[in-house]
């Protein structure tokens, strides 16, 4: 059986190519894919052979979530059937994706769009930050960084109980549509009074609990700068290049400031348990949150193209500072 796929040829260069599909084994799902979406981050740095991002070798495949109608299953899969509308989890982006049954989350709600139901995979890893920073009602929070994980990050911040929730970014379109989506306070970084201005907000105290989602340097020792005494920092954002000018001391262990690995990998694969949520379950209650109105996706989508188009929409991510964050690939008409 033959899909056509989104491949990785080189740095800077994405192609739309056929290639075969893997046969199913015996826990595998077959899917034929409705929406794609772009993680621009993520994408962008294995695309441009950035460090701490794949081995590094050509051809790269990625496109981790997605949305699809199941027409196939292996003989052992009891959690899905032929027909089933499922979140396709760590797939490709590609017209046919073959992965484990543990990597599909059947979407139950025909309410929800299947346009919306896309974005839950990436909202999954936005709402494991949120967890571990175990927020209590009342208490601040802030985002750095509004990309994709970023913005549904401070969703969740909200429906948290948090306030104020402060949205951190240097884009002004990302600050204003943080504030649509339920930001209290909407700041630029760069602004050279910025940390005065979260002291401020924070009548003084600084912030409890601060989902940095950038993986830069810079913004991590503001995030610091910004921290409560006793505060709570989650590490969303993959690092791809690390310095050593944090002051430890001074800025985590004197004032007692939590540092928290969140990558989406550190979960519990069987069981949830509280502030630690396995990725299906996560992923379920996002729907339900979506079918009930308390998640927003429709503001987020910039576009929906063709993947005919994929070389140009990757080299506009390689080159163009200013790409639409809510980028999908709609697969449905492609043959």
């Amino acid at each position: 059986m033959k899909s056509k796929q989104i491949v990785f040829t080189d740095v800077h260069k994405a192609e739309l190519l056929e290639v075969e599909v893997s046969e199913l084994k015996e826990n595998d799902v077959l899917t034929e894919m409705e929406y794609t979406v772009v993680s621009g981050g993520t994408e962008r740095a294995f695309l441009m052979n950035a460090p701490n991002a794949g081995s590094g070798q050509f051809p790269k495949t990625l496109g981790y979530c997605g949305v699809g109608r199941v027409i196939g299953i292996g003989s052992a899969v009891a959690s899905v059937a032929v027909g089933d509308r499922v979140l396709v989890y760590h797939g490709k982006h590609m017209k046919y994706n073959v992965t484990p049954d543990v990597k599909v989350t059947k979407v139950e709600d025909d309410s929800v769009s299947s346009l919306d139901a896309a974005f839950v995979v990436i909202a999954s890893m936005g709402l494991g930050g949120v967890r571990k920073l175990e927020i209590e009602l009342g208490e601040s929070a802030m985002v750095m960084g509004l990309g994709l994980l970023g913005i549904f990050a401070l969703q969740f911040c909200r429906l948290s109980g948090a306030y104020p929730v402060i949205a951190a970014d240097l884009n002004p379109a990302r600050r204003e549509l943080a504030l649509k989506l339920g930001a209290d306070y909407a700041l630029d970084p760069s602004a050279p009074d910025f940390v005065e201005q979260v002291k401020a907000v924070t009548k003084g105290k600084g912030v409890r609990a601060t989902v940095e989602v950038t993986g830069v340097s810079a913004a991590m020792k503001q995030a610091l700068e910004c921290a409560s005494y006793m505060g709570r920092i989650t590490l969303l954002g993959c690092t791809r290049v690390s310095d050593c000018s944090v002051d430890y001391y001074q800025q985590v262990h004197h004032p007692g400031v939590k540092l928290i690995g969140a990558h989406n990998f550190v979960r519990p694969k069987v069981e949830s348990y509280p502030h630690h949520w396995t990725h299906q379950d996560d992923c379920k209650a996002i729907l339900d949150l979506l079918a009930a109105g308390r998640v927003q996706v429709a503001p987020i989508v910039s576009r929906v193209v063709s993947p005919e188009d994929a070389p140009e929409i990757y080299n506009q991510l390689c080159d163009d500072p200013a790409f639409p964050m809510g980028t999908v690939f709609d697969w449905r008409e492609i043959k």
